[in-house]
């Protein structure tokens, strides 16, 4: 056998598991997705078609745009306070923290929340702001209330903390990995050609941090973009989230093309933003270089 041939049959035996999984459970499924998109319901059965009145009445039809436009709303919400909390945390983790074993420590509980279940963070800020929960406990304990308030859940603003909250280190771990790199003899020198703290931070660390910001911030676009349990526990009605509506298409409505119609614009969208920030990653290595 030719070491050209050998080499070629090595290629194909290492990659044909991971090709095949990803056609199987990756390639496969969206196709079926966005074959479905396109046909007629006719209860209780689906039928074969082609045409376009799925995304007719999801882009003519204000309650699936408002429900879009009020997903872009809070995963951009999520993602700015993921990014004013996370960035901090993580320069304070690697330029004032010394001790490594300290640094460890502090960083390792960032992490270890994600290795909670995800239900029992969500159910976590469910009970803080719930009406018999910590924050109406202590505003009754100190006297500024004399009955509890019912304010603080099922509303945006309860989704956009409990969110924040859920996934903040896919911010805090890139940012740290980002500023981890950084040289330090490029402080150093910026120090000493007499920059000041925040003309080093602004003209320094900021420009070589920016892919850990970009990364961390799609990370958490996206994932906050496609959750569905947060709505659910916290939300209420006016927290309705894309993927609540995407669930209830594919259960209890049992309109199988106008959900996957719905999957492939969430789908579309995410990709956008992978692409931004793709473009915007390569734009700021360019302009480092």
């Amino acid at each position: 056998m030719k070491a050209s041939t050998r080499k070629a049959a090595s290629f194909w035996l290492l990659f044909s598991l991971p090709l095949l999984w990803t056609f199987v459970f990756l390639i496969l499924p969206y196709g079926a997705m966005g074959m479905m998109s396109f046909w007629t319901r006719q209860f209780p059965l689906f039928v074969p078609d082609f045409q376009w009145g799925n995304y007719v009445l999801l882009f003519s039809d204000p309650q699936y745009l408002t429900v879009i436009l009020r997903t872009l709303k809070i995963a951009a919400l999520v993602t700015f306070y993921s990014v004013v909390l996370g960035y901090p945390l993580a320069y304070f983790l690697v330029f004032t923290i010394r001790s490594e074993k300290l640094r460890t420590l502090l960083y390792m509980c960032v992490v270890v929340p994600l290795w909670v279940s995800y239900l029992l963070r969500a159910y976590t800020w469910k009970i803080i702001l719930g009406t018999d929960g910590a924050l109406n406990s202590a505003l009754l304990w100190l006297g500024l209330v004399n009955e509890p308030l019912d304010i603080f859940l099922y509303n945006q603003a309860a989704m956009v903390i409990t969110l924040t909250y859920i996934f903040i280190p896919f911010m805090v771990m890139p940012i740290f990995t980002a500023l981890e790199r950084i040289p330090p003899a490029l402080i150093e020198a910026s120090q000493d050609l007499g920059a000041g703290p925040f003309e080093t931070f602004v003209r320094v660390i900021m420009p070589l941090s920016t892919a850990g910001v970009i990364a961390g911030a799609t990370m958490t676009f996206c994932l906050s973009f496609g959750d569905f349990v947060a709505p659910v526990l916290v939300g209420g009605p006016s927290g309705t989230m894309v993927a609540t509506v995407l669930q209830s298409q594919f259960g209890a409505a049992l309109n199988w093309p106008l959900g996957s119609a719905l999957a492939v614009i969430i789908f579309t969208l995410v990709l956008v933003v992978l692409q931004i920030s793709s473009r915007l990653d390569r734009a700021g290595r360019v302009s480092m270089g």
